[in-house]
């Protein structure tokens, strides 16, 4: 009898910094273990010499060997094998963000288009105060593009679209994000007092980015880690992260940085949840179980009437329908939410039918989500 063994899975590295080259230390990471990739690769900005503002003082450009590539097929090959392993490491479900300027994006976004990638969203980040154009040359670059994707066309990607809406002051978060640079006591300096980075992006970014597609204890892979971003916010959302990072200065910023922040706190990172995850609750459930029977009258905001009938239809002076069709018709509206507009009364007073949805929900919920 031959004996045969399985090797195991290696253990995700959480909450760490892995140091070296980007593909190389995916591939040392086991299949679909992460929930969301934020990525922010070299923009090959293909610079020709030293750019001066006009007190000729030199301008503190990206020309770091990092940034450099021989040309563009040799960035679009690099580009191809980073996706592929952030595709592989990703769980079906999970979700990348990629973010670049006009030099990198157009062709980062064919690239995940061509390796299975289903592109969601791009977002254009505008710079509240973006480094002026000093040759008069040219617009004012003034924007940055993040390109936000699913692994797969179909996945049941995290979107937490009412977290996004409160955040936004109670408005529908739109695709352009207007927020300042990585100034101030944010921006990190080195020995001699120079930014530690040239493209450190502001934590308010990845706030943003984390609180839209990800839930606390989720795992974060930042493949181009830099001087820690990706893993200060999470630490602060209470997410987990992976970072890469080949240039050892940068991983003992990125530690230290890390280090400094608070731990989380689980009651206030939390987010207010996608009222589409809700069970979905037919108004027949209601006639059904009795909470309100065949006959009963309900009435609108603005004094209508309808019946209940018993196979969960209402009966208005003038049509039948659901509670959304008949509510509709009465408002003269292309559409309308039932379980807000209609109305019972009870011991005197007048109260929503929605009362009667949240609390099948609720049973729902601590079944395991089955409708009885």
């Amino acid at each position: 009898m031959t004996k045969t063994t399985t090797r195991e899975a290696p253990a995700l590295p959480i909450d760490q910094i892995l140091s070296g080259d980007c593909v190389e230390a995916m591939r040392a990471l086991p299949a679909a273990s992460v929930d969301l990739v934020f990525a922010d690769p070299p923009y090959n900005l293909q610079l020709k010499g030293e750019l001066h503002r006009p007190d000729n003082s030199r301008v503190d450009a990206v020309d770091d060997h990092w940034d450099q590539f021989s040309s563009f097929a040799e960035y679009d090959r690099f580009t191809r094998a980073w996706l592929a392993e952030a595709r592989r490491v990703l769980k079906p479900n999970g979700a990348i963000w990629v973010i670049g300027s006009y030099h990198n994006i157009f062709r980062v976004g064919a690239a995940m288009q061509d390796a299975g990638y289903w592109l969601l969203n791009d977002v254009v980040w505008r710079k509240s105060n973006p480094m002026p154009n000093f040759r008069g040359k040219r617009l004012t670059n003034a924007h940055e593009t993040l390109i936000w994707a699913s692994r797969d066309e179909g996945a049941k990607y995290t979107f937490n679209y009412e977290a996004l809406k409160a955040l936004n002051d109670g408005v529908q978060m739109r695709s352009d994000w207007v927020l300042p640079l990585c100034t101030g006591h944010e921006r990190l300096k080195d020995a001699q007092g120079d930014k530690a980075h040239p493209t450190q992006k502001p934590e308010a970014l990845l706030h943003r980015v984390l609180v839209a597609t990800t839930n606390p204890v989720d795992v974060v892979l930042d493949p181009f880690f830099g001087t820690g971003t990706t893993g200060a916010v999470a630490r602060m959302l209470g997410r987990r992260f992976i970072g890469i990072e080949r240039e050892e200065a940068y991983r003992q910023l990125a530690a230290e940085r890390i280090a400094r922040v608070r731990p989380w706190d689980p009651s206030a990172v939390a987010v207010t949840g996608s009222k589409r995850a809700e069970p979905r609750v037919p108004f027949g459930q209601v006639v059904e179980r009795g909470m309100l029977r065949p006959g009963e009258v309900l009435v609108s905001p603005r004094g209508a009437t309808a019946r209940v009938r018993a196979d969960g239809t209402l009966a208005a002076a003038d049509c039948t329908g659901s509670i959304h069709q008949v509510g509709a018709h009465i408002e003269g509206a292309p559409s309308c939410n039932g379980w807000t507009y209609w109305h019972f009364r009870r011991d005197g007073q007048t109260i929503p039918i929605d009362v009667f949805r949240q609390q099948i929900r609720a049973e729902m919920l601590a079944d395991g989500g089955r409708a009885h």
